[in-house]
């Protein structure tokens, strides 16, 4: 593990890119990673943990209708959390994830560790739906790890 946080932080310096995140589902576990390593506060800019949807229609600014149609764990509500936080922050990346971590909390159509990650800069937009396997704790660490792979990729 501290060889992607490792890789990815030096990335984000050579780069000079900052980045700034949106948690639901992992709790502030990815904006920890991120600021693991000393010299983060280069690249690192904001990490808000929007777990409920008031916080994610108030702070984040994701409009109630798209929360209500396509639900809080859908592409489209994590795609805008990237987006907006992205902007909010001016930063040029922008991360966002939502998911379901259990015991409880499934969904129709969307099981215990069904998480969205997303991931927007300037020129480019990703968000992938993954369904992780474990407990809770193993499910919002797994998200996250996942979430500097796919980071890591977009930066090479």
């Amino acid at each position: 593990m501290r060889n992607i946080i490792q890789e990815v932080h030096n990335l984000l310096l050579q780069q000079k890119k900052t980045i700034a995140v949106a948690e639901s589902c992992t709790g502030g576990e990815v904006s920890k990673l991120l600021t693991e390593i000393k010299g983060s506060s280069q690249y690192f800019i904001l990490g808000v943990v929007v777990y409920s949807n008031f916080a994610k229609e108030k702070i984040l600014k994701i409009p109630s209708k798209v929360i209500q149609k396509e639900g809080p764990i859908a592409e489209k509500t994590t795609q805008l959390l990237a987006s907006n936080i992205r902007k909010i922050a001016l930063a040029d990346i922008g991360i966002g994830i939502t998911g379901i971590a259990g015991p409880t909390g499934e969904l129709k159509g969307k099981p215990k560790g069904t998480v969205f990650i997303a991931i927007e800069t300037k020129n480019k937009s990703f968000c992938r739906r993954f369904l992780f396997k474990g407990s809770r704790a193993t499910i919002r660490k797994k998200a996250s790890l996942k979430v500097l792979e796919i980071l890591k990729r977009i930066l090479n």
